[in-house]
């Protein structure tokens, strides 16, 4: 009698060793679950902010443009952060932000589209040796509100083999089909972020 009331005890310490087991388990499986939960969560909600997020706080209206000296390119810019289209550029032949005419940088910060100029026969000496080139600017020349400085903008060219490359006066030149492509999608008052060269 007594052996079998000791196996009935071990048989119940054992039926409580399995059940704790259980609970263990099961508290591990929903606590891996909330942490992948979470993570997905933040993955998706970065994802869906779009890599240009972090300039919206920067912005009154959309869509907006990001240039990128570093990199060559202008993004045309949605709500969430997404590039809606983006263009290869050519910017000033000197690096850092513009301080002075005459000093061949492009300038860097928050800035808007204050007139949107068809530029068509206009045209511009680049002090090459080659005189006053016709259409230097493209069809369109979309003038930037730079404080100290009228004649910066974004601008097509007679020179698409530049883009690509440093080789403007300061402005911000796009191909002329380019240029052409994002005239309609911009309006006076749109945002333009310029960000800084890298230290040199």
């Amino acid at each position: 009698m007594r052996f079998r009331q000791k196996g009935l005890g071990t048989g119940l310490a054992e039926k409580k060793k399995d059940t704790y087991l259980c609970e263990v388990f099961e508290f591990e499986m929903k606590r891996r679950f909330i942490i992948f939960a979470t993570l997905l969560l933040v993955s998706l909600t970065m994802s869906a902010q779009g890599r240009f997020s972090k300039y919206l706080d920067q912005v009154d209206s959309f869509p907006f443009i990001v240039i990128d000296k570093q990199d060559f390119t202008l993004n045309l810019v949605d709500q969430k952060g997404n590039s809606i289209v983006e263009y290869g550029i050519s910017c000033a032949i000197n690096y850092g932000n513009k301080e002075k005419k005459g000093d061949h940088k492009t300038p860097e910060g928050t800035f808007k589209i204050n007139q949107l100029l068809n530029a068509r026969g206009l045209s511009h000496d680049f002090k090459d040796g080659k005189g006053p080139i016709k259409d230097a600017y493209g069809p369109w020349f979309l003038r930037l509100n730079v404080p100290g400085f009228i004649d910066i903008g974004i601008h097509g060219t007679p020179f698409p083999e530049s883009i690509g490359s440093r080789a403007t006066e300061g402005c911000i030149r796009l191909k002329n089909e380019d240029i052409l492509d994002l005239k309609p999608r911009v309006k006076v008052g749109t945002t333009v972020i310029i960000l800084p060269d890298p230290e040199q």
